[in-house]
């Protein structure tokens, strides 16, 4: 395979997957000791209703664990927004429906090798039990969303969640798109 050189997007892909491995055992397994007190009071002042927790909690410790980096992430630049931050915790919520780890695999391997192919498989419709993964995958920010409104997160911080997946469009730059462009960027780091 002349030419082939790992990319830093495979390393981290890798470093992911080892902390999502991590993130899922206990504590006396190895596993990370989770969540920290600055976790648990970020969580509180973040999502202080308990339907908005409870949204929070549902997600596996891995998506859990994902969420409150983004959400940190943030934080550390100096972002604020409630409806940011919030965003930031839920993004992934509508995952909970079930993606387990080798879904999670297999996704990430077709949309760096046969986009086309996860395309396919992520379309609702017929396919078997084993297809609903791959249609969690492709809708979990329009669930995510719904849930969060009917939870009763903050209408920006719903409309971020629907749109987390979305590409920004060259010259966006009303406040939406800014705080869209920031919960991108530490969803990407994390």
């Amino acid at each position: 395979m002349s030419g082939f050189q790992p990319s830093r997007p495979a390393l981290y892909r890798v470093a992911q997957f080892l902390a999502a491995v991590k993130a899922s055992l206990p504590a006396w397994a190895g596993g990370t000791s989770f969540p920290t007190s600055e976790d648990l009071a970020l969580i509180d002042s973040v999502l202080p209703a308990p339907s908005l927790q409870r949204l929070f909690y549902q997600m596996s410790p891995n998506d859990q664990r994902h969420a409150l980096a983004v959400a940190h992430t943030l934080v550390q630049a100096g972002h604020s927004h409630p409806a940011l931050l919030q965003a930031g915790l839920l993004h992934d919520a509508g995952k909970s429906l079930g993606q387990p780890i080798i879904h999670r695999v297999l996704i990430v391997l077709l949309e760096a090798f046969w986009p086309a192919a996860l395309q396919r498989l992520s379309a609702a419709g017929p396919g078997g039990w084993w297809r609903r993964p791959f249609v969690v995958h492709a809708e979990h920010a329009a669930i995510g969303a719904a849930w969060a409104r009917e939870a009763g997160c903050d209408l920006l911080a719903v409309r971020l969640i629907a749109r987390h997946q979305d590409k920004l469009l060259a010259g966006s730059s009303g406040d939406e798109d800014r705080l869209l462009a920031a919960l991108r960027w530490a969803d990407n780091l994390n």
